[in-house]
């Protein structure tokens, strides 16, 4: 009679032989598993974004930060009443932040999508086409430059040498006459 096979501790009439690195899923060396657990994967779409600081790349250091001196201001000698003066800043600082906050209302997420389409397009076309189209150029250059260097050694390089040969015979000799 054939003999069955001996269930395994867990159950199984088979058990798959342990590697000695382990396998890729349950790695038993610590150096493996080290190498599995690199960084964790942050995903872009998730994180948190700072409510407080904006603008942390500076994009907009130089054009947007408008305040009332840098647009209005009255030389020495042509001042206005000085309650004008007051209610002129507060008028000017309190629409552009009320204004801002209103057409960021209405016009961000259109435009927040309106742009996410455009850079979404701008980077399906640098990855599936621009970069391809370079390689390809790249490539057909460079087998055309094999053939152009073949045809310059082939016919330019005689000729040039033959001329070089012709015009070493000639000797130059400069004498100065008193």
């Amino acid at each position: 009679p054939a003999r069955s096979p001996s269930p395994s501790p867990q159950g199984f009439l088979y058990t798959a032989p342990i590697r000695e690195q382990g396998n890729i899923y349950k790695p038993n060396n610590k150096m493996m598993a080290d190498e599995l657990s690199e960084k964790p994967v942050h995903d872009v779409h998730t994180k948190e974004i700072d409510l407080v600081n904006r603008d942390p790349k500076h994009l907009n250091d130089d054009v947007v930060k408008i305040e009332f001196e840098d647009v209005i201001a009255e030389p020495e000698g042509t001042h206005s009443f000085d309650g004008i003066w007051k209610a002129s800043f507060t008028t000017f600082t309190v629409t552009k932040y009320w204004f801002y906050r209103l057409l960021s209302a209405i016009f961000g997420i259109p435009m927040a999508l309106i742009w996410g389409i455009y850079f979404a397009i701008l980077s399906f076309l640098h990855i599936w086409a621009v970069v391809p189209c370079i390689r390809s150029y790249l490539i057909e250059i460079q087998c055309i430059s094999r053939v152009y260097s073949i045809c310059i050694h082939t016919f330019c390089d005689p000729l040039f040498e033959a001329i070089g040969k012709m015009f070493s015979s000639i000797r130059a000799t400069v004498r100065k006459e008193i």
